[in-house]
C-alpha cells in the first residue's frame, strides 16, 4: 500500500489520508484503506514517510512499514516517486506470491475487489481492476515481475511494466476500484457518498 506521496494537490488543513472519511466517524482515509486491504486477509505493507510513520504503526506491526527517507543528504525534502515507493513495498515483501499495488488514498475499495484481482494472477502476469471501462486500482503483478519492480524508480510507477507484459482487466462491479481522494473536492466527494445508504 502506498502512502508515501506528499499529497500537494489536497491543500486542505493537513496531510489528505489523516483527514477523516465521515464525520461522523473516527475512521481516517488511511486507516479505512487499511483496513479494507487487511479485511482480503492479505499481508499488507505500508511504504510511508516520517510525518505519517506515527498513524501507521497504529494501525499494522512495524515489520509491515516501510519508511522512506523525508529529506535527502541536503536537508531537502526527498524525492521519492512511485516508483520508489512499489520498488520498496515490493523488497520488502520479496517471498510474496505476487503483489498488489494499492494507493492508500482509496478507502472504497472493497476486499473483495482486491481478492479478484490477485485471483487473475494466476493466469496473467499483471492484472488491474476495472469498473465501467476505466482501469483503477489495485494492480497486480506476478512473481516473475519481481526484478523489474524492484528496480523502479521515478514517479511513472509500473507503467512501463504494464505496457510490457500482458495484462488483463477485472471488470469489478466496484466503484471504489476508482476512487481516491487528491483534492479537497475529492474528499468532500467521498464524504458525501459516506453519507449515502448502501445498496
Amino acid at each position: 500500500m502506498l502512502a508515501a506521496g506528499r499529497g500537494m494537490r489536497f491543500h486542505g488543513a493537513g496531510h489528505k489520508l489523516e483527514q477523516l472519511v465521515d464525520l461522523a466517524d473516527t475512521d481516517t482515509i488511511l486507516a479505512r484503506s487499511v483496513r479494507h486491504a487487511m479485511d482480503s486477509q492479505f499481508r499488507v505493507v505500508l511504504v510511508t514517510t516520517p510525518t505519517l510513520a506515527p498513524a501507521a504503526l497504529k494501525l499494522l506491526p512495524a515489520a509491515n512499514v516501510v519508511i522512506l527517507p523525508g529529506l535527502d543528504g541536503n536537508g531537502r525534502p526527498a524525492a521519492v516517486g512511485m516508483g520508489h515507493s512499489i520498488a520498496a513495498g515490493v523488497s520488502a515483501a520479496g517471498d510474496a506470491d505476487g503483489w498488489l499495488i494499492v494507493p492508500a488514498d482509496m478507502p472504497l475499495l472493497r476486499p473483495a475487489s482486491i481478492l479478484a484481482v490477485a485471483d487473475a494472477l494466476a493466469h496473467y502476469p499483471v492484472a488491474y481492476a476495472q469498473h465501467t471501462g476505466r482501469q483503477g486500482h489495485p494492480v497486480g503483478f506476478s512473481t516473475e515481475l519481481y526484478s523489474e519492480l524492484v528496480n523502479l524508480q521515478g514517479d511513472d510507477g509500473a507503467r512501463r511494466i504494464i505496457a510490457r507484459y500482458p495484462s488483463h482487466a477485472v471488470n469489478l462491479d466496484d466503484p471504489g476500484v476508482l476512487v481516491d481522494v487528491d483534492t479537497a473536492d475529492d474528499l468532500a466527494r467521498l464524504r458525501r457518498r459516506s453519507q449515502q445508504p448502501a445498496g
